[in-house]
């Protein structure tokens, strides 16, 4: 059976009620907003991979993630996303972190998918993904752009599976991967 992987760091449920709790002043926009349940850093996206890979994939993160140490990361604001002036998501951006830049490349060689140092990796959280013709039909549009500070201390790399049910996206865990 094949299922949608990718590779992420997990944030605290509490972390999780806090960003819920701010966006709600949002709501009335055309955005898609991720459930509660499903907020997460994204490290990499695998795509659709059978199950004898998904294990592969959950040994060589296993390998890379406990060479590394646990670190922290810091955020700071809510903004559109990736661009300004063409946004497709609101995300909470953070820091750029040395840590996290080793981590990926770490990830990227045991899975022999390297191919070029990164200058550096800044992390996000998509909060949510705009619906673009509803977006384009506002007569104003709405600057999103606030900050907002939350510190996760990254612990394990988890490799996760996305299903949907009922029209939403549901995220199962497979495996975690604890940082050292």
């Amino acid at each position: 059976m094949k299922r949608k992987i990718f590779i992420s760091i997990n944030i605290p449920e509490r972390a999780k009620k806090e960003l819920t709790k701010t966006i709600e002043k949002w709501s009335d926009l055309p955005v898609k907003w991720v459930k509660e349940a499903n907020f997460h850093i994204t490290l990499f996206f695998l795509g659709y991979i059978d199950d004898e890979t998904t294990k592969d994939v959950c040994e060589k993160v296993k390998i890379a993630a406990q060479e590394e140490n646990i670190f922290d990361l810091e955020f700071d604001r809510i903004e559109l996303a990736p661009e300004k002036d063409d946004p497709k998501m609101i995300w909470l951006t953070g820091a750029p972190s040395e840590e996290l830049k080793n981590l990926y490349e770490k990830i990227e060689k045991e899975l022999d998918i390297f191919r070029a140092p990164k200058k550096s990796f800044r992390p996000h959280i998509t909060l949510g993904r705009i619906r673009k013709h509803k977006w384009e039909d506002l007569t104003e549009k709405p600057e999103i752009s606030e900050k907002f500070s939350l510190f996760v201390t990254a612990e394990t790399v988890d490799i996760m599976a996305s299903g949907f049910g009922e029209g939403e996206s549901e995220y199962a865990l497979i495996e975690s991967c604890p940082l050292k």
